[in-house]
């Protein structure tokens, strides 16, 4: 985890459980909303799996990552937080390194039989995110520009330059709750892509 002051990081590639969608995060009966309700169904019938009949080889006990979330608008360089009716996001939620896509597809089947719910908006998906710039931003989500504003300074600064493309995205892992935490102590890592200028 980053300080909340920014640095540059390359992140290999890692396996996540995605649903992509569009429209304001915010919206109670929203497509983010609904997002997350599947990612966690996905998520904890694979942590769980080890009290069933199905066995994942090489698993262990583990917490669920973080939520964490890749946003773009089109059109748009960066991010307008104005109009966050048209922001587009993928959902994702870290796969720990033993999970194939078998087993991932045996967790969809799983969980829908179990919660008599369509999970076939859920992805398994593979990212390699590569060279970023991150930083931790405290408070709230309608503040993320000052961070933002750092972070490319900071780059700069050293040398790169942003990288924000159709397939490198504004990145946000989530370390609060926001039900839970206040939203001026909110904790949320911020990652962009950059490359050497």
């Amino acid at each position: 985890m980053p300080k909340a002051k920014p640095g540059i990081i390359t992140v290999p590639e890692m396996n996540y459980i995605a649903v992509k969608g569009k429209g304001d995060p915010n919206e109670e009966s929203g497509e983010y909303k609904q997002s997350i309700a599947l990612l966690y169904a996905i998520a904890y019938t694979i942590k769980m799996s080890y009290k069933g009949s199905y066995k994942i080889e090489g698993y262990f006990e583990y917490s669920v990552p973080p939520l964490e979330g890749f946003w773009w608008q089109d059109g748009v360089n960066g991010l307008d937080y104005a109009h966050k009716e048209n922001f587009n996001f993928i959902s994702i939620i870290r796969l720990p390194d033993f999970v194939t896509k078998k087993d991932f597809e045996w967790a969809i089947a799983e969980a829908a039989k179990k919660k008599k719910t369509d999970f076939s908006k859920v992805e398994f998906m593979s990212y390699d995110e590569g060279l970023c710039v991150q930083c931790m931003h405290i408070g709230d989500y309608d503040n993320e520009p000052i961070t933002v504003a750092a972070m490319h300074e900071f780059a700069i600064n050293n040398g790169y330059e942003l990288d924000i493309t159709d397939t490198r995205y504004h990145h946000e892992i989530y370390i609060s709750d926001p039900r839970k935490v206040d939203s001026t102590k909110l904790k949320t890592v911020i990652r962009h892509p950059i490359k050497k200028m």
